[in-house]
């Protein structure tokens, strides 16, 4: 792994690791070894426990005495805890947009759902992942709040991870994402701000709802291969 100059170490560990977990290739409840990262990344462990304190902030980690750091948990609570927030801003976001947009903000806009339609053309997850969460943050500024702005970046790793999931448990819901995507910034090109706020409700349950399913249907199979070990 190469890192950049413009970033300090510590924050591209945390991203290097923090990338691991949202799409689960570090799974819950997996230990995270200093000493290994260290020696994997080539950094020093001042570096690394720096870059599990980052992540323990943005709620991926946990940090235990004498156990060290861990995956974090998606409990059911959490999941719900957490798109009940993110729906409350968004909406808010879609209606301050939908007040305040000017004919030169839509260019972008418009450019990046083409990208997007690219990335579901192609079937390509992380892709369209990465570029929804671009898509919103470009809208940041709409809300003329940096507060809003704030906390919607401090959730963003564990969206991004609840995302991740809701985006593989099923070839549709690419498609499914792409028409809440643009239905969004049609009613907001409208001035339809509370027809927006009513589609980014919407979409905050299904996709929450898809991962509640997800969690249930592993901790099923967590359970059936702890009862086949038993026997």
């Amino acid at each position: 792994m190469s890192f950049r100059a413009s970033e300090s170490l510590s924050e591209q560990i945390a991203q290097h690791l923090g990338q691991q977990i949202i799409m689960g290739d570090l799974v819950e409840g997996e230990r995270i070894q200093e000493l290994r990262i260290a020696k994997e990344l080539n950094v020093s462990r001042g570096s690394v426990r720096e870059a599990l304190l980052i992540l323990a902030r943005r709620r991926l980690i946990a940090i235990y005495p004498r156990r060290g750091a861990v995956v974090a948990e998606m409990s059911p609570q959490q999941v719900k805890g957490l798109y009940e927030l993110v729906s409350m801003l968004l909406q808010l976001l879609c209606r301050k947009a939908a007040e305040n947009w000017r004919q030169q903000d839509m260019e972008v806009f418009v450019a990046q759902l083409q990208r997007l339609q690219a990335n579901v053309d192609e079937h390509d997850i992380e892709a369209f992942h990465e570029g929804t969460f671009e898509f919103f943050r470009m809208a940041y500024r709409f809300a003329a709040n940096p507060y809003v702005e704030d906390v919607l970046e401090d959730l963003q790793p564990a969206v991004r991870r609840s995302y991740y999931l809701a985006l593989h448990t099923d070839r549709r819901e690419l498609e499914e994402a792409f028409s809440f995507l643009k239905g969004v910034m049609d009613s907001v090109m409208l001035r339809k701000g509370d027809q927006a706020a009513a589609l980014v409700e919407e979409f905050c349950a299904h996709q929450r709802n898809l991962v509640l399913d997800s969690l249930v249907r592993v901790k099923q199979i967590e359970v059936a291969w702890a009862q086949r070990h038993r026997r």
